[in-house]
């Protein structure tokens, strides 16, 4: 059977989701526990690489078993055996040859900026803090050009070697929750570093560096000198992930 698992963890411990020779990552912690639930090695699937610091709300993880489990009960059997910034929320079986990354139709990733001069010591590790006022007007009126299907290259990093950079996002919004600076933006898929970038160009606009318009001519230059600061990666969330599970 497959199944479909529903996780969320706090990135600061880790180094990213997929594995990596000698370092913490959340795809090595839950293989560990889910081996201790299966008696058995399996191919987990993830939704996502996530860099390391990141944190997910939401991520989708897959597997195969021969053996039988009685689902409802997993998460609290995955849980006993997880440290507490990573919790199963829920599993379910899936149809055979699922695939929590190629069958994910897009996903959503929140970022949170603290628009303060103090940072908040029991909340810092899930913020980039940026001292200098921002006009959340203008930077949202700049992320509504990241909207359509377009090439990304200059939102990609420098080391990537993806050379197919056209991306779908479907919707993309800045808003202001007290000093909390939100960005929101749900696509089919990213290039490496890519929300970070678009959120440290959006930064730019906010203080005022560069106009809105800014950003069509940064996506046509297809051009990655030409585009903002990468933003630190504390503050971004995988929020939601879509699937057709009809």
């Amino acid at each position: 059977m497959t199944i479909l698992v529903k996780i969320a963890y706090d990135g600061t411990n880790y180094h990213g989701f997929q594995i990596q020779d000698d370092v913490p990552t959340v795809f090595g912690v839950f293989q560990d526990a889910l081996l201790k639930i299966l008696g058995h090695p399996t191919e987990i699937k993830g939704c996502s690489r996530t860099d390391s610091g990141v944190h997910a709300k939401c991520y989708y993880l897959s597997f195969e078993t021969e053996k039988q489990l009685n689902i409802p009960r997993l998460p609290l059997a995955l849980n006993a055996n997880l440290p507490a910034d990573i919790r199963v929320l829920s599993a379910q079986q899936v149809h055979d040859g699922f695939h929590a990354r190629y069958d994910c139709q897009g996903k959503e990733y929140t970022y949170y900026i603290k628009n303060s001069h103090i940072d908040d010591p029991f909340s810092h590790q899930y913020y980039w803090r940026v001292p200098s006022q921002l006009d959340v007007e203008k930077m949202n009126e700049a992320a509504q050009y990241y909207v359509g299907r377009q090439d990304f290259r200059s939102f990609m990093a420098a080391k990537s070697k993806i050379t197919d950079c056209v991306r779908s996002v479907h919707s993309a919004s800045v808003h202001r929750d007290g000093d909390m600076v939100v960005f929101k933006v749900s696509a089919d898929g990213y290039l490496y570093n890519m929300v970070r970038i678009m959120v440290g160009t959006l930064v730019n606009v906010g203080k005022g560096l560069w106009r809105p318009e800014k950003v069509k001519e940064i996506i046509s230059a297809e051009n990655r000198d030409v585009a903002g600061p990468t933003a630190p990666p504390q503050g971004l969330f995988l929020t939601d992930v879509y699937y057709d599970l009809k």
